[in-house]
C-alpha cells in the first residue's frame, strides 16, 4: 500500500501529523525553543507532503493537448519549493534562537523533551528510508526531496536531544538555542542540497553520466544495422527521461526496414531506462564506408 509514490505520500502526511502534535505540546510544557524549532520544521514537512501528494497526482495524468509532454515537471517545482520552505524554517529558526540567548532560557520538564526527540528521531529514520527506497523505485524526485528533508530531521532531532540532555544535567539551558541555531545551519545545508535535482529537470539539464551511458551503450549494439548516430539530446522532467536521436541509415536499405530499425533502437532504450520517451530521426548515409561497421551492399560490394 505504502510502495507507490501516492501511497507514500500518504504515509508521509499520517507521520509528519502526528509528530507535529506531539513537538508543539512537548515544546509548549518545556519552554524548549530547540523543541519548538523541530516543531515548526515538520510542519514545513507536512506542507510539503501535502504538495508533494498533490503534485504526484498531477504528475501521473497523461499528455493532453495543452501539455503535449505530459506534466512531470510538476514534481521538479515541486520540489524546488520544499527547498525554498526548508531554507524558510532554517532562517526562522535562526531568528527565534537568537531572541532566546539575549532574554534568558529556562527549560522546564526536559525529561519530556528528551522523550519526545528520541521517538522522532527512530520514526524519522524509518520514514526517510522507506520514502528513499520508493523514490529511487519510482524516480520521483518530489518523493526524494521529502525523504532528504526528514533525514535532515534525524540529525537534526539528534542535536536538540543532546542539547536538552546537557540542560538537564548541568544547567546550561542557555544550550538550547544554541544547539537550535546548529541545527538551522544544517537545514541551510539541505535546502541546498535539495534544489539542485528539481533545477536540473527544470533548466532542461542532460541525464546524469551513468544513464546518458546507458544510453550510448543501447546505440552501440545496433552499430551492424546503422551507421552510426549523432545529436544526441536528453532530459529529464520528474520521474520521466526524454531521449531523441539521429540514426544514420545504410544507403540501400527501404524506408520500412528503417522505420524497424528505429523501432529496435527505441525499444532497447526504453528497456535501460524506465518511463523514458524516445525520438529517433533516420537519415542516409553519406556513403563513407571506411569507418563504417554497419552490413550494406555497398560494403559487401567493396
Amino acid at each position: 500500500m505504502f510502495r507507490t509514490k501516492a501511497g507514500a505520500s500518504k504515509l508521509l502526511i499520517a507521520v509528519v501529523i502526528g509528530l507535529v502534535a506531539f513537538k508543539v505540546v512537548v515544546g509548549w510544557l518545556t519552554g524548549s525553543i530547540s523543541i519548538l524549532a523541530q516543531a515548526a520544521d515538520s510542519l514545513l514537512d507536512l506542507f510539503a507532503g501535502i504538495i508533494t501528494f498533490s503534485a504526484i497526482r498531477i504528475a501521473a495524468k497523461p499528455a493532453d493537448a495543452e501539455h503535449p509532454y505530459g506534466h512531470g515537471k510538476v514534481e521538479d517545482v515541486t520540489g524546488v519549493v520544499q527547498a525554498i520552505l526548508i531554507f524558510a524554517a532554517g532562517g526562522l529558526i535562526i531568528y527565534s534562537a537568537i531572541g532566546r540567548i539575549m532574554e534568558g532560557v529556562t527549560i522546564e520538564l526536559a525529561e519530556a523533551g528528551i522523550a519526545v526527540m528520541a521517538v522522532s528521531i527512530v520514526v524519522s529514520i524509518f520514514l526517510s528510508r522507506h520514502l528513499m527506497k520508493v523514490s529511487r523505485a519510482t524516480g520521483s524526485v518530489a518523493l526524494e526531496a521529502n525523504a532528504r528533508n526528514i533525514a535532515a530531521d534525524v540529525y537534526s532531532a539528534s542535536a536538540v536531544l543532546a542539547g536538552l540532555a546537557i540542560g538537564r544535567f548541568t544547567a546550561l539551558d542557555v544550550m538550547d538555542p544554541i544547539i537550535a541555531i546548529g541545527v538551522a545551519a544544517y537545514i541551510l545545508k539541505v535546502a541546498i542540497d535539495t534544489i539542485r535535482r528539481p533545477m536540473s529537470g527544470l533548466l532542461d539539464e542532460k541525464l546524469p553520466p551513468s544513464q546518458h551511458a546507458a544510453v550510448e551503450a543501447s546505440l552501440s549494439r545496433h552499430d551492424r544495422e546503422v551507421s552510426g548516430f549523432h545529436a544526441l539530446r536528453t532530459r529529464r522532467a520528474g520521474s520521466r527521461s526524454y531521449i531523441d536521436l539521429h540514426l544514420v541509415m545504410a544507403g540501400d536499405i527501404s524506408l520500412e526496414q528503417a522505420h524497424e530499425i528505429c523501432d529496435q533502437v527505441e525499444a532497447d532504450i526504453r528497456t535501460m531506462l524506465k518511463d523514458a520517451s524516445v525520438i529517433v530521426h533516420a537519415e542516409p548515409c553519406d556513403k563513407e564506408c571506411r569507418q563504417c561497421s554497419a552490413n550494406c551492399s555497398t560494403r559487401r560490394a567493396d
